[in-house]
């Protein structure tokens, strides 16, 4: 996959809204646990980074995915790691089946204000229970009338205290776990939905995060996405997406936190040099720089796979899978260098550590993209009986 002058236009805006509209507001976020959702995407709306690779009848772009990774790798760049999940959230977690499989007049109603920045996005899939295993959800949706009626609960809900809407996964039925579930668009000023206190979080910090609670939802059954019972075929394709961008989200965030460690291993002096001279720090930084490339590498060829029609469930779980690994890698053995400074609170490599820790459990935790890769090569051992 080459990047064209479109893709490196479409980078240099986004860092440049990086630069100007989110750095500089990093360290107000993480102290208060929150940031604008509804004034940031706003801005980015109106610069049509919300709907890159959305329909253009709905205001979007109609680019191909290879944008939508060029902007992931650039968001990479925002030091408040928490707000650029958020982003990822509208763009590439909340939205992508509503794009693909809702009617037009939900794609109206929900899509449209999205991508313009109008309405925040939340994604509603873990609860308690049920984090990486999606088929043990036990949120229900039952039909009343012409509506369902939502009871249930959902944790870890990235911008929910200040989301419009949430793509819910619930149960519609007592069929199977993997055809009883459907996805369904719940306004969230919707009567019986009440939130935890903000979650304490060991990173992310800036956005909020929290538990949501449905009482006796009542929602009209138009607002569910596609057919009844494809919930959960619908939400292992959004992980797709989901799953490419945070890997491409990863690569210059680790690439700042390699940087960032050369420029403070340059200053500090130890026992009459710089510490950058020892060669186990320059060479480990070398093996580090060389690992985050091999990564981009990965998500290039899952993108340019994606890009043209093919299966990238192994090559996602990958690129998922090394990004996990290496944001706890690198930003380990960055910090190390750094010494008591690197375990300052406010220290860039510090907050990057604690965010990317993320990276492994969400979306999918190693463990599961380890098993679908398995999966695919054909050595995962049937469940016993």
């Amino acid at each position: 996959m080459k990047f064209t002058q479109e893709h490196k236009e479409l980078q240099r805006t986004t860092r440049s809204f990086i630069d100007n509209e989110m750095n500089p507001f990093t360290e107000q976020w993480e102290r208060e646990g929150i940031f604008p959702a509804h004034k940031l995407f706003k801005k980015l709306g109106d610069l049509g980074l919300l709907g890159i690779a959305k329909p253009e009848k709905f205001g979007g772009l109609g680019l191909d995915y290879s944008y939508q990774v060029a902007f992931a790798e650039e968001l990479g760049t925002a030091r408040a790691g928490g707000a650029a999940l958020a982003i990822g959230v509208q763009t590439d977690m909340a939205t992508p089946a509503l794009a693909k499989f809702g009617s037009d007049e939900l794609k109206e109603e929900f899509l449209a204000p999205a991508i313009r920045g109008e309405k925040v996005a939340c994604i509603g899939v873990s609860e308690p229970g049920a984090g990486s295993d999606v088929a043990s959800v036990k949120t229900t949706a039952k039909k009343d009338g012409d509506d369902y009626v939502i009871n249930g609960t959902k944790m870890w809900i990235t911008t929910s205290t200040q989301a419009d809407f949430m793509c819910l996964l619930a149960n519609t039925s007592d069929d199977k776990v993997h055809k009883n579930k459907s996805l369904i668009v719940v306004p969230m000023d919707t009567p019986g939905i009440s939130f935890s206190e903000k979650l304490n979080k060991m990173g992310m910090r800036s956005s909020d995060t929290a538990q949501v609670f449905f009482d006796d939802v009542r929602v009209p059954q138009r607002n569910r996405i596609g057919a009844e019972g494809a919930g959960f075929m619908m939400q292992m394709i959004q992980f797709q997406e989901e799953r490419l961008f945070g890997a491409a989200m990863a690569v210059k965030g680790l690439e700042q936190c390699i940087n960032d460690t050369i420029t403070y291993c340059r200053e500090r002096h130890t026992f009459g040099q710089p510490l950058i001279n020892n060669q186990y720090v320059h060479f480990r930084l070398a093996e580090l720089q060389t690992e985050v490339e091999a990564l981009r590498a990965l998500i290039y060829q899952a993108t340019e796979t994606y890009v043209n029609g093919g299966d990238v469930l192994t090559l996602a779980s990958m690129a998922k899978l090394k990004a996990g690994r290496l944001s706890r890698e690198v930003t380990d053995s960055c910090l190390q260098f750094w010494g008591g400074m690197g375990y300052m609170m406010e220290n860039d490599v510090n907050r990057v550590y604690r965010d990317m820790r993320l990276t492994s459990i969400g979306g999918g935790a190693d463990e599961i993209m380890l098993g679908i890769i398995c999966k695919m090569m054909g050595t995962l051992p049937g469940k016993r009986g």
